[in-house]
C-alpha cells in the first residue's frame, strides 16, 4: 500500500473513535444542559405553588390532609398540572413522606445522587430515566417524562425541609434533544470528515512526491549498480593486466639479467684475462701501476655485472609455497649482506596466488630488505607474515632512523625523490594488484614497511 493508502486506513481508525469520543461528550453535555434549563423554569414556576402548601414539612413529617387536597386540586385544575403527572416528596433519608401513588408512600428508598444533591440545595433533574424503584408507576405511563428534584426551603431560614419530586410530560424537549443529538452528530462528523480529508489531501501530495522520488532513486541505483558492475569489470580487467605486464617485466629483467651474465660480464674476464698476459711486456713499473689500476676497474665492473645480473633474475618461485619463499628471499640476503633477519610466520592455511602476487611478495622482500641494510646498517631486521585463505600481510621492520615522512601514499613526486624510486616500485607493484602498501616510522623508532594483498578476491 502507498502512504497516502497507509495513513487513509491509520487516520481513519483514529478519527472515528475521536469523533465518538468527541460526540458523545457534546451531546451528554448539550443534554445536560437543556434538561437542567428545563428543570429550572419548571422548579422555579412550581416553586411558588408548592412550598406555602409544604411549609408545615419544617414541624412535622407528613402533609396535612388540607394541603394534600391543595396539591392535588393544583395539578389537576391548572395547566401546567396537566403537565406533571406525578409527584413525590422525600425526606433526608429516602423516606417517601407524600406521593401522587399511595401505594409507595411510608416506604424508605435508597438515596440517588441526585436526592443528595438537592437536599444539598441544587435543582436536579433527569429525562426519560425510570430505572429506580420507586419510578415503577411511572415508567408503566410510556412518556418521555422529566424527572426533576427540586428542594423546598422554610420561608423564613431558607432550610431545606424536603424534596420535592415532579414528573412531568415533556414532548417538546425530548424532540429537542433528539435534533440536539443529530446536530452535535453532524457537526462532529463534518468537522472530523473535513479534517481527516483535508489531512489525506496533504498525504497524498508528500506521498505521491516521495513515490516519485522513489522510483528515480531507484532508477538511480539501478544506474549505479550497472556502472559499479562496469567499474568492478574493469578494475579486474586493469589488476589482470597489471599483473601480466608485471610477469613480462620480470621475464625482462631476467632476459636482461641473463644478457649481462653472459655478454658484458664474459667481455670484461677476457679483458682481465688479457690484462695478465700483458703484465709481461710492461717495461716500467709506472706502466704496470696503470695496467694494476685498470685491472681493479675491471673486476669491480665485473663484481657489479654480476650483482646486477643476480639481482634481475628471479629464482624458481612458480611451485615453491608461501613460507619457502619467503625464508629464500630471506636467506638470499644473509647470504649477501651478513645481517640477521628475524622471522615470524602464522600462515596456517596458505591463500592461492598468482604468479604475480609471488613476484610481488618476493620482490617486495628483496627490495625492503636492500632498502634496510643500506639505510638503516641492517639493525633488527624482522619479517612478519599473517595470512588467511582470502588475505596476506606482510610485514618488514628495521630499528634505523625511520622514515622523515609518515606515509609514502604521494610516492612519486618530492617523498619518491628523497627516499628513492625503491619504495615508489614497491607501491606501484602492490597496488597494481589491488593490494595496499603503507611506508612509516614505527612508533618505537625505525621504519616499517607494510603490505596486504586481498589473494581471494575474484581476478
Amino acid at each position: 500500500m502507498s502512504l497516502a493508502t497507509q495513513y487513509a486506513i491509520a487516520s481513519s481508525l483514529v478519527l472515528i473513535m475521536a469523533a465518538l469520543a468527541i460526540g458523545s461528550w457534546v451531546t451528554e453535555r448539550i443534554e445536560d444542559s437543556v434538561v437542567r434549563n428545563s428543570a429550572n423554569a419548571t422548579a422555579i414556576y412550581m416553586e411558588s405553588f408548592i412550598s406555602p402548601i409544604s411549609q408545615q414539612l419544617a414541624t412535622g413529617e407528613a402533609l396535612s390532609p388540607g394541603a394534600q387536597r391543595a396539591l392535588e386540586e393544583l395539578l389537576a385544575n391548572t395547566a401546567l398540572g396537566q403537565r406533571v403527572v406525578s409527584y413525590k416528596f422525600w425526606r433526608n433519608d429516602g423516606y417517601l413522606i407524600d406521593a401522587s401513588n399511595k401505594e409507595i408512600v411510608g416506604q424508605t428508598f435508597p438515596l440517588t445522587d441526585n436526592l443528595r444533591r438537592a437536599w444539598a440545595g441544587q435543582v436536579t433533574a433527569d429525562f426519560d430515566d425510570l430505572s429506580g424503584a420507586e419510578d415503577l408507576s411511572e415508567a408503566a405511563l410510556d412518556m418521555p417524562l422529566l424527572e426533576i428534584y427540586s428542594p423546598i426551603r422554610e420561608v423564613w431560614s431558607g432550610e431545606v425541609i424536603a424534596v420535592a419530586e415532579l414528573y412531568e410530560v415533556n414532548h417538546e424537549l425530548h424532540a429537542d434533544l433528539i435534533a440536539a443529538r443529530r446536530a452535535a452528530w453532524f457537526t462532529v462528523l463534518a468537522i472530523m470528515l473535513g479534517l481527516g480529508s483535508l489531512l489525506y489531501i496533504i498525504v497524498l501530495g508528500g506521498s505521491r512526491l516521495i513515490d516519485r522520488q522513489r522510483r528515480d532513486l531507484d532508477a538511480r541505483m539501478a544506474d549505479l549498480t550497472e556502472m559499479s558492475a562496469r567499474n568492478e569489470d574493469l578494475r579486474r580487467r586493469v589488476q589482470s593486466a597489471a599483473a601480466r605486464a608485471a610477469a613480462q617485466t620480470e621475464q625482462s629483467m631476467r632476459r636482461i639479467g641473463a644478457d649481462l651474465h653472459d655478454g658484458p660480464a664474459q667481455y670484461l674476464a677476457y679483458a682481465a684475462l688479457r690484462l695478465d698476459n700483458l703484465r709481461d711486456h710492461m717495461e716500467t713499473p709506472a706502466a704496470n701501476g696503470e695496467l694494476d689500476t685498470v685491472a681493479v676497474a675491471i673486476t669491480d665492473a665485473m663484481t657489479e655485472v654480476r650483482a646486477l645480473s643476480r639481482g634481475l633474475s628471479l629464482p624458481d618461485i612458480a611451485d615453491r609455497p608461501l613460507p619457502d619463499i619467503l625464508r629464500g628471499a630471506v636467506d638470499a640476503h644473509v647470504v649477501r649482506t651478513g645481517h640477521e633477519v628475524a622471522i615470524t610466520i602464522s600462515c596456517d592455511t596458505p591463500p592461492a596466488l598468482s604468479p604475480a602476487e609471488r613476484i610481488c611478495v618476493f620482490r617486495f622482500l628483496q627490495e625492503g630488505l636492500s632498502n634496510a641494510s643500506r639505510h638503516a646498517g641492517g639493525v633488527g631486521l624482522a619479517v612478519t607474515l599473517t595470512c588467511t585463505t582470502q588475505q596476506l600481510t606482510l610485514t618488514l621492520r628495521d630499528r634505523g632512523p625511520g622514515l622523515e615522512t609518515l606515509t609514502v601514499t604521494d610516492l612519486p613526486g618530492e617523498t619518491a625523490a628523497e627516499h628513492g624510486l625503491g619504495l615508489a616500485g614497491l607501491r606501484d607493484r602492490v597496488e597494481s594488484l589491488g593490494g595496499t602498501f603503507v611506508a612509516r616510522t614505527h612508533p618505537l623508532g625505525g621504519t616499517e614497511l607494510c603490505m596486504t594483498l586481498d589473494a581471494g578476491a575474484d581476478r
